[in-house]
């Protein structure tokens, strides 16, 4: 960060810069409403990534332009020539293209699939990239916004590993703007593994075949042992067996059998223990059906494939950046809560580049669920509280 002026200094330096933010909710609102309308599941995102780009350019941000990722970017300059501070929001949704978008509002209340996640990050960080225009509000390091792809799920944060792994160490701070609320701060990231496991034989009639290595036999033997492993507390770590499937008929040994796992902690050690245990696992699984088939019946195959791998990691709760955040949110009357998830944020921490992820202001809920919903009431302050912070990491000119 740049060294200048205190949290508080810069808060009260950007005063009018708020208060033109205050009068704009109504305008702030509605883009909010307009993203949430335009599907962007995870991996079909370019009709929502042309409307931000559009509104870039129109805000009159420059270099606006597309990664290989599928990431809209663009840049304000700064005053120095710095590494720059990259400001980010995702574009994708968890919901499927088919999935009707209405916004249904009721007074102060908006309901519609997507609302807060990710909407509202996306409208925050639009609303902040037109503040700092240069002239009214001019920042010392030059500030990359970054509308980014596959956060969600299956994603497994393509959008944020293209863009840092572009990027590289030269970013002095990175500020993650996801969903509504203006009192967490996100300064650790939650880790995961996520895998598919498969068994593969030769499956056939269950009377007549019985004795051959039953797929779906190997695949529950696993999820339980699985879901019996002890795991810490400290630090806190989750294993879930998510999904699982195989067989072709009721009257058939299944030839084929999988099931779905995601394990997360903070720890990068205990990720990788884990991933150890989840092979050692189906393996034994795979030889104890084997072994109770009969006598030169074909034996089944498993394979184990990693189909997510987000990093884990930490900023200290002392850094600058943490620091301004949590000045930042006490200056608009709330009370900071440092917390950990997973977000894009997850891959800049592992990069041990200065990051926090925080939310867009409001209120939200039912997240990830067709029924969620955002309530705009003092939404104001969550977005003077981003403003001031990505202020303190660049640097007021």
């Amino acid at each position: 960060m740049v060294a200048q002026r205190s949290t508080s200094a810069i808060h009260a330096a950007l005063r009018d810069a708020h208060a033109r933010l205050a009068a704009r909710t109504g305008d702030i609102l509605d883009d909010q409403v307009a993203l949430a309308g335009i599907a962007a599941p995870t991996g079909s995102e370019q009709r929502r990534a042309m409307w931000v780009a559009d509104r870039f350019r129109r805000i009159g941000l420059h270099e606006v332009r597309a990664d290989v990722a599928g990431n809209v970017l663009a840049t304000r300059p700064g005053a120095a020539a710095l590494e720059p501070v990259v400001v980010c929001a995702h574009l994708d949704t968890v919901f499927p293209a088919d999935t009707p978008l209405y916004a249904a509002r009721a007074g102060s209340r908006i309901a519609a699939p997507g609302i807060g996640d990710n909407a509202r990050g996306l409208a925050a960080m639009l609303a902040i990239a037109g503040e700092l225009d240069g002239r009214r509000v001019q920042v010392t390091r030059p500030i990359i916004f970054a509308a980014t792809v596959g956060e969600e799920g299956i994603g497994d944060l393509a959008g944020s590993k293209a863009l840092f792994a572009a990027l590289g160490r030269g970013v002095a701070a990175a500020i993650i703007l996801d969903g509504a609320g203006d009192e967490r701060v996100v300064h650790r990231a939650v880790g995961s593994r996520r895998y598919r496991i498969a068994f593969t034989g030769a499956g056939g009639h269950s009377w007549a075949s019985y004795g051959v290595p039953n797929a779906v036999h190997a695949a529950a033997g696993a999820a339980a042992r699985l879901a019996a492993l002890p795991l810490p507390r400290a630090p806190r770590t989750t294993l879930t067996v998510a999904r699982i499937g195989g067989g072709l008929s009721v009257n058939a040994i299944p030839a084929h059998a999988w099931l779905e796992v995601d394990v997360r902690s903070t720890s990068a050690t205990v990720l990788i223990r884990l991933d150890e245990e989840v092979t050692r696992i189906a393996g034994a699984a795979a030889r104890e059906e084997n072994q109770r088939g009969t006598t030169g019946a074909p034996a089944l195959t498993v394979n184990i494939a990693c189909i997510g791998d987000r990093p884990c990691g930490d900023v200290p709760d002392d850094d600058p950046l943490v620091v301004a955040a949590m000045d930042a949110t006490r200056l608009v009357g709330r009370d900071p809560v440092l917390s950990s998830a997973s977000t894009d944020a997850n891959v800049p921490i592992a990069l041990g580049v200065p990051t926090v992820a925080i939310g867009g202001g409001g209120r939200g809920g039912d997240t990830h669920t067709a029924g969620e919903w955002y309530d705009d009431t003092d939404a104001t302050r969550g977005l003077a509280r981003a403003l001031t912070i990505v202020v303190s990491a660049a640097g007021l000119a």
